[in-house]
């Protein structure tokens, strides 16, 4: 095991902050919160996903980070290391959980850069939306293009990681975070001022009780997690890189308000324009490829938006990709003793395997089912129901019973903390988030 001394560090604070955020922000905030948002009834999805990310979320993120630094050591390590082999078998299934989300990760960030590409050359402004789902599927089918923009996208990740986590993963995300929030503030000045547009933003904030269910609600639990990538392994392992001198909660309170900042903004660079030219809010995950491509086509100078949107989903992608992609090359270095390059090189390897597989899945290999489901949906759907819930469920029980002492002083190591808040947090993590965990998995699977 690579002892403390010789583990990489974060160099600055702010480093750390917008690294963890880019992570948690990923194409979530600019892909799946608009269409989750439009299909689950605009505030009575955000509303929700805003306070249970606040107050249970936040939780979670911390307790998760507090291990991963109190143990020097990703989720395999950090939960064998406080619970056992027992815990150290859940911790290795949150890191393969990661592993696999960035298998049809990549996926997504190559149609992103297939898209920003065709933006760049004035290709795919087009009106129709029917004839944009036609181009859509046209291209995921397209077995050599497709797998084109998904290791290219992989090799774009795969080119940070090789210059480690200060020169790389830390440098990158001082320049790419704040690039994206300029951008989407761009996009989203452009949008509202179009005619129609504000009713996009009261569909988003406009309180309304007859909207709300119980649909509506564990969607948002659901995202509340999600949008944190809270399970997945690479959390654990940003915090393990953290310093002693960092206060942990003030952290996390940013990356958290950072997500839930970046899901909003992410909204109303899509629900305005969408609104503005009538367009339909519930269209479902082709929001993005599918109907924001004919809005563009009707913007004076859309052409140049376009590339601005596109850019924006490229860098929330790469953000995503690069925390995950640490998280595994970083396991191989500390469980298996691997050199970094040749764990960068194993790990993307057989991610350009499973990536290709999981590509094919629109073409060649659409007829190849597993219980019903293709590659690429079945990593999606073992990976959100079944790894995520089992690697938070490691956390809070390992974090919230067997060495709360050690949370606790974490949480407190450079600044004290309230008692109260201290028993609400040991609170949650022990009895609340148990029980969250197992509603939205519960509910994953039999839905």
């Amino acid at each position: 095991m690579t002892t403390s001394s010789e583990r990489s560090v974060w160099g600055t604070r702010l480093g750390f902050i917008l690294a963890s955020a880019g992570s948690a922000v990923g194409l979530g905030a600019i892909w799946k919160f608009p269409y989750m948002a439009g299909t689950n009834g605009g505030s009575a999805f955000i509303l929700p996903y805003i306070v249970l990310t606040i107050a249970i979320g936040f939780v979670v993120l911390m307790i998760e980070m507090a291990l991963g630094r109190a143990s020097r050591g990703g989720a395999a390590h950090a939960l064998g290391h406080f619970g056992g082999p027992f815990w150290a078998v859940i911790g290795k299934i949150s890191v393969l959980t990661g592993f696999l989300i960035l298998s049809f990760y990549q996926v997504i960030g190559g149609w992103c850069l297939n898209y920003l590409f065709d933006a760049c050359i004035g290709k795919g402004l087009i009106t129709d939306t029917s004839a944009l789902g036609t181009y859509f599927d046209s291209f995921v089918t397209n077995g050599p293009r497709a797998i084109f923009m998904q290791l290219a996208f992989l090799a774009l990740t795969a080119g940070v990681i090789l210059f480690g986590v200060e020169k790389g993963i830390e440098r990158i995300s001082k320049l790419l975070m704040p690039t994206l929030f300029v951008l989407m503030l761009c996009l989203i000045v452009r949008g509202l001022t179009l005619p129609g547009a504000w009713d996009g933003f009261t569909f988003m904030f406009r309180f309304n009780p007859e909207a709300f269910n119980g649909s509506s609600l564990l969607n948002a639990l659901g995202f509340a997690f999600f949008s944190l990538s809270l399970g997945s392994g690479s959390m654990m392992n940003y915090g393990s890189y953290l310093s002693d001198k960092v206060n942990l909660p003030t952290s996390v309170a940013w990356i958290s308000f950072l997500a839930v900042l970046a899901s909003i903004l992410g909204g109303l660079m899509i629900m305005p324009a969408v609104f503005a030219f009538q367009l339909d809010p519930a269209a479902g995950p082709g929001l993005t490829f599918v109907t924001m491509p004919a809005v563009f086509a009707q913007l004076p100078f859309g052409q140049a938006f376009a590339i601005l949107f596109y850019i924006c989903l490229v860098v929330a992608a790469l953000t995503s990709a690069i925390s995950i992609l640490e998280m595994s090359v970083q396991f191989l270095v500390d469980e298996y003793h691997f050199s970094r390059k040749n764990s960068i090189a194993v790990n993307t390897i057989v991610l350009s395997v499973l990536g290709i597989i999981c590509a094919l899945s629109f073409g060649a290999l659409s007829e190849f089912k597993i219980a019903g489901k293709t590659f690429f949906d079945l990593l999606d759907f073992l990976t959100s129901n079944v790894g995520m819930p089992i690697g938070a469920m490691g956390i809070a029980i390992v974090g919230g019973y067997l060495v709360w002492p050690v949370m606790k002083k974490q949480l407190t190591l450079t600044h004290p903390m309230n008692d109260k808040i201290l028993g609400v947090t040991h609170f949650l993590i022990r009895f609340i988030v148990p029980c969250v965990i197992v509603i939205i998995a519960g509910a994953g699977l039999l839905g």
